[in-house]
């Protein structure tokens, strides 16, 4: 598959997420969800595709950022919500909605090192 097939019009590219320290944040989701970086200096972390393709998004260090906590959530998908839930505790996560039901599957809200809310989703 060649870059440009990679990229689809229209659908959602690269996800990008301001954080306060940026050690942290990759220790967080590489202990959390097993995720890979690449490194780009001091100030910016690429977040690697699990399947090796290139990158999903990115970690960006602004140590001054307090998270919005009304722009977009976004949300990971989970086979085993119940272990996810574990995951994002022991790596420093704090679940602050859920597990909870909703038609279709359960899911649940957490917060990173910096904040930032994120969601996990299992189909029922």
């Amino acid at each position: 598959m060649s870059e440009a097939d990679a990229h689809q019009h229209h659908t959602i590219d690269y996800i990008e997420l301001t954080v306060t320290d940026l050690d942290e944040a990759k220790r967080f989701y590489a202990a959390a969800f097993g995720w890979q970086f690449n490194d780009y200096g001091p100030g910016y972390a690429g977040i690697r595709a699990l399947d090796g393709t290139g990158e999903v998004g990115g970690l960006r260090l602004d140590q001054d950022a307090r998270p919005s906590g009304g722009g977009p959530l976004v949300l990971l998908y989970s086979t085993d919500p119940d272990q996810t839930v574990a995951a994002v505790r022991d790596a420093g996560g704090e679940v602050v909605n859920g597990p909870y039901e909703f038609p279709g599957g359960r899911r649940f809200h957490f917060t990173d090192p910096s904040g930032n809310e994120l969601g996990a989703w299992a189909e029922a």
